[in-house]
């Protein structure tokens, strides 16, 4: 189960930093411009670049606080900031009609309600 939960926060992590990336890095009119960024077009550029730093922020405290031992407490906290995150996902592209980036984003959300379980439970790095 350790390892089922190691993997699953690696592959939240690599999403998270993609995400990330774009967002924070990506100009706003180009992400509008791609498949499921529709919805930057009435968002601020504050907005979309603070999305993505806290994408960034996610993708470090998925992993590198269990990895260092400081602090693994952060592991399920933030995955379960995540599964918040993904429910404004899921309300943005329900709203647009995109039902394939709900159903994704479902899955990730999933994923880290998983990982907090997890974590918080059964499996966490105090226990």
């Amino acid at each position: 189960m350790n390892l089922t939960l190691w993997i699953c926060a690696g592959l939240l992590a690599a999403v998270a930093l993609a995400g990330g990336i774009s967002k924070t890095f990506v100009p706003k009119e180009t992400l509008a411009a791609t498949h499921g960024g529709g919805w930057t077009e009435d968002a601020g550029v504050g907005f979309v670049k603070g999305l993505g730093v806290l994408e960034l922020l996610a993708a470090v405290g998925l992993i590198l606080p269990a990895v260092l031992g400081i602090a693994p407490v952060l592991v399920p906290v933030t995955a379960a900031c995540w599964v918040l995150l993904m429910i404004g996902a899921m309300v943005t592209h329900g709203r647009l009609g995109e039902s394939r980036f709900v159903l994704l984003n479902l899955t990730y959300l999933a994923l880290a309600a998983f990982i907090a379980w997890g974590r918080f439970g059964p499996h966490s790095f105090t226990g």
